[in-house]
């Protein structure tokens, strides 16, 4: 009998263990579950039931939509308020599936008479997914090792600052139900696997077609699944399973995903889905491979393969290049172009690098979004290289493509996050396991090697060293530990099992490991509960600040900014702003914007990055072409705000000079030192400009004769700024937003500058005529 660290009752049945083991675990995910949901709602604590950022409020708006009007109207809504005077067919330009689950909630609340307001649906959608994250989690790390394992990695997903970033209460986007599909889909893929079940197939393409209608993302499934198959294959793991598995998923899930009108036929006509349709042929080949294998002798099957093989790969590399020069093969986006080469989009498509999202990872976000699992991670991945099943292959591809795509783009952490949990949980278990198993190994034999004596040869066996001490390792087996553990790794990888015992001796080492472990897990919870709170659960339409005693100041301007321009404007009054705030305005200030979020249209953008950029004399007839009846910028200098205008004015130029390269120029903004300033050495060009002049109007009075000082840019700010073609409207209270409203023509015929200064008694000096009299006189 083994030898114990420690007692263990030796009463109970095995059907007891179990019983209470499956409690145990149906407890601790729903306190996980619980412990998900309470650590998302500090923005609703902190602040109040708000929807946060700028695009999860034309969510909201088209929710509102859907529970009013029903399913079809907003399928077939046309929104005249948006790019002005475009407008935007909403159901054929967005993914619905977000919208269609509030609504689906909200329709069964309502029919069992409980009358949950819509906005309080959308504010707690995401952390009521992330609950079901938790267990998407859980049940795929239970496919990779154990329950164990598991609960540790629904516990990292739970509260990791990586996902709660995208999923706090009121963050209202496609990711809030996005990371739970995406996590099933996979479950629901390893298990079609190893099962070889087209009913677990068919569920994952059912969920493949959700996360399709939810999220854009969902090209990484559509690539991850393809490249898993096609690395099976080149490893010579081609299963009857692998085939039932990925043709049940890509037949119905490709059909499925072509059912959303914002997709169509994508999956047929674009390069980011050949790789899936690429292997679904692939795997056709090969299963008729081989079936001829089983029908042909061995030397006519190699020259058949041989023939068949180059045939087929020329032939689909050719039919590939000729769709692709015919147009029928959409060629790669700028999107996936920007992932490869991190100064693509910079220099070819400005719109998508002015996205702070968009741009690449720094070291610190990773400490903070994954704290101590970015080095337990890679443990993890190890691991999986240990047993390397089909499914631990899916977790080291997963963590290969995810860390890349992670380090390119700040958004795609998103994607790394589940991995990092699952890997981080597979390591942590097997550690705790290790040293929470009571049981100790059996003690080692030392051998003495054989002598030759005159001879004759004899062999001598040291005494066996008694149990629960750890044996001696002669000098040579020391010497050689290096070597043996490369060959176990070796053999281990090969499939090939060693005989070596393994466990720990002794109860001390146990239990500084495991009390080590578990203060790292508590200060990964107190690392991630702190961060959520601080940083992850502001919304940017709230801001707070702290004052020197410690108490908080709530900041409402753009709330404020938004109220006024609802009830002071007329209702079909058109607001021109930069397409940050777009959305922001259509859903709280109900007006027609110019430009939104959606940034479809890359020429409508420039035209108000143009106005923005120009003086108002050239800005002033673009405003009145688009009917603009008031512009709104975002201001931080008086209270140190950086996300203000001021700061993105150089992409308004960029985007702007990508059109008309003429007549806008970004050298122009910068002085002969190349430096980007706002006081009185800025270029002439950027002092000239509608957007400076709108910004520090009037900000010089504010400091009572004193020298006026911009604290985001830290310069002096300018001082007698003077606007002829716009009036101010409206400035919030901390001076944030400013609103100004467009003149309309004189009504006069006059030039608005002139009319400006007339009224003002300063008459234009012009050169008087000469008349008859002054003639004789100068004569």
């Amino acid at each position: 009998m083994p030898s114990l660290a420690y007692p263990v009752p030796t009463d109970l049945s095995p059907a007891t263990v179990k019983n209470t083991a499956s409690l145990f675990r149906i407890v601790t995910l729903a306190l996980i579950s619980g412990a998900a949901i309470a650590s998302r709602l500090f923005s609703i604590i902190n602040y109040e039931s708000v929807i946060h950022e700028f695009d999860p409020w034309f969510n909201y708006r088209a929710t509102r939509v859907l529970a009013a009007k029903g399913f079809y109207e907003f399928w077939n809504w046309f929104d005249p308020t948006a790019w002005y005077p475009l407008g935007r067919v909403v159901g054929g330009t967005v993914y619905p599936g977000l919208m269609a689950t509030s609504g689906v909630i909200y329709y069964i609340l309502q029919a069992l008479n409980l009358p949950v307001d819509i906005r309080n649906i959308c504010v707690l959608l995401a952390p009521g997914f992330s609950a079901l994250t938790a267990w998407a989690t859980y049940m795929f790390t239970k496919e990779m090792k154990n329950e164990s394992a598991g609960l540790l990695a629904a516990a990292f997903i739970g509260i990791v600052p990586g996902y709660i970033s995208r999923s706090v209460a009121g963050s209202y986007d496609n990711e809030a139900i996005a990371i739970f599909l995406l996590m099933f889909t996979f479950f629901l893929w390893i298990r079609a696997l190893k099962q070889g079940s087209a009913l677990y197939g068919t569920i994952a393409a059912v969920f493949y077609f959700y996360m399709v209608a939810a999220w854009g993302g969902y090209v990484f499934i559509t690539n991850m699944i393809p490249v898993h198959a096609l690395v099976l294959i080149l490893m010579g793991r081609f299963s009857h399973r692998l085939y039932v598995a990925y043709c049940s998923w890509y037949a119905i899930g490709t059909l499925a995903s072509m059912q959303v009108p914002f997709v169509g036929f994508q999956p047929v006509s674009t390069s980011e889905h050949m790789g899936a349709l690429g292997v679904f042929g692939l795997l056709q080949i090969v299963a008729f491979i081989e079936l001829v294998r089983s029908h042909v002798s061995s030397q006519n099957f190699q020259r058949l393969l041989r023939v068949f093989l180059v045939a087929t790969g020329l032939l689909g590399a050719s039919a590939f290049v000729f769709l692709t020069y015919n147009g029928k093969i959409a060629p790669w986006t700028g999107r996936f172009y920007s992932l490869w080469d991190t100064g693509y989009a910079k220099k070819y498509i400005p719109i998508i690098a002015s996205v702070s999202e968009h741009q690449p990872t720094a070291w610190p976000s990773f400490f903070m979004d994954l704290q101590m699992l970015i080095f337990v991670f890679p443990a993890g991945v190890i691991m999986c290289f240990r047993e390397l099943r089909d499914e631990h292959l899916f977790v080291i591809i997963y963590s290969v493509m995810a860390s890349y795509f992670a380090g390119v783009m700040v958004r795609l952490m998103l994607t790394l996050t589940p991995v990092v949990c699952v890997a981080s949980a597979i390591a942590l278990s097997t550690l705790l396991e290790t040293y929470i198993n009571p049981v100790e190994p059996d003690a080692a034999v030392e051998v003495v090697e054989p002598k030759q004596t005159n001879g004759e040869t004899t062999a001598a066996a040291a005494p066996s060293t008694p149990a629960g001490k750890k044996a001696k390792k002669p000098a040579a087996a020391a010497a050689a530990a290096p070597t043996s553990a490369l060959s176990e790794l070796v053999a281990v990888s090969s499939g090939k099992k060693t005989a070596s015992s393994r466990g720990i001796f002794g109860l001390d080492t146990r239990i500084v490991v495991v009390l080590n472990t578990l203060w790292m897990l508590f200060f990964f919870v107190f690392h991630c509960t702190y961060v959520t709170s601080t940083a992850y659960s502001s919304p940017s339409v709230v801001l707070a600040s702290q004052g020197p005693d410690g108490s908080q100041h709530i900041i409402d301007d753009f709330r404020e900014a938004y109220y006024w321009l609802r009830q002071n404007t007329p209702e079909d009054a058109v607001v021109m702003s930069w397409w940050d705030y777009g959305y922001q305005i259509a859903g709280m200030a109900d007006r027609p914007t110019l430009v939104d979020n959606n940034t479809w249209n890359n020429t409508h953008i420039a035209t108000v990055g143009k106005a923005m950029s120009s003086s108002e004399e050239n800005a002033y007839p673009i405003l009145r072409k688009h009917d603009v009846d008031y512009v709104l910028v975002i201001f931080g200098g008086l209270i140190g705000y950086s996300g203000d205008d001021i700061n993105k004015f150089l992409w308004m130029v960029r985007i702007a000079q990508g059109v008309w390269p003429d007549e806008i120029q970004e050298s122009n903004y910068f002085t002969p030192r190349g430096e980007y300033r706002v006081d009185d050495n800025a270029s002439k060009t950027m002092r000239e400009s509608l957007m400076y002049k709108m910004s520090y109007y009037r900000f010089a009075d504010l400091f009572g004769g004193n020298q006026a000082v911009d604290r985001v840019r830290n310069q002096q700010a300018p001082k007698n700024i003077e606007l002829d073609y716009l009036d101010e409207a409206f400035t919030s209270e901390n001076w944030i937003v400013r609103i100004y409203e467009v003149r309309k023509e004189d009504i006069l015929g006059r030039d608005l500058k002139s009319a400006n200064a007339f009224e003002k008694g300063k008459k234009r000096k012009r050169s008087k005529p000469i008349t008859s009299r002054r003639r004789a006189l100068a004569a």
